[in-house]
């Protein structure tokens, strides 16, 4: 078993953050920005970060102005990615989402729901 911060064999790289494709990169960063606590690092007019302050990796909003969003679950436009979130109180944490414009989506169970991003984006919110 490893240990935390352990290395586990050769790393050419460390993982600096996520890059998401987006009409509305400043729209998105900020739905992110209170969904998960984080701040703005950088902003242009297409292209926003966000963060921690202590280095951890962060997302960044890259503009895409003809985005096919996801259709999910449909195969025929497939999700790509999606961000894993766990929360304490998954009925607070799914209204918080469609509050600050979230969909949710079909699918998931009592343990995990599956939403939207205000971008077409899917993310799941789940409890431990």
């Amino acid at each position: 078993m490893s240990v935390p911060g352990e290395k586990l064999g050769r790393m050419t790289g460390r993982w600096h953050g996520l890059v998401i494709d987006t009409p509305d990169p400043a729209g998105l960063a900020t739905f992110y920005e209170r969904l998960l606590g984080l701040q703005r690092l950088d902003e242009s007019d297409d292209w926003v970060t966000i963060g921690g302050a202590n280095g951890t990796p962060g997302l960044a909003f890259q503009l895409a102005p003809e985005l096919r969003a996801a259709d999910w679950p449909d195969p025929g436009r497939p999700q790509q990615m999606h961000l894993d979130i766990e929360v304490g109180d998954l009925g607070a944490a799914g209204r918080e989402a469609v509050g600050l414009g979230a969909r949710r989506l079909p699918g998931g169970n009592d343990h995990c729901w599956i939403f939207a991003d205000p971008s077409g984006h899917p993310f799941c919110l789940f409890t431990g």
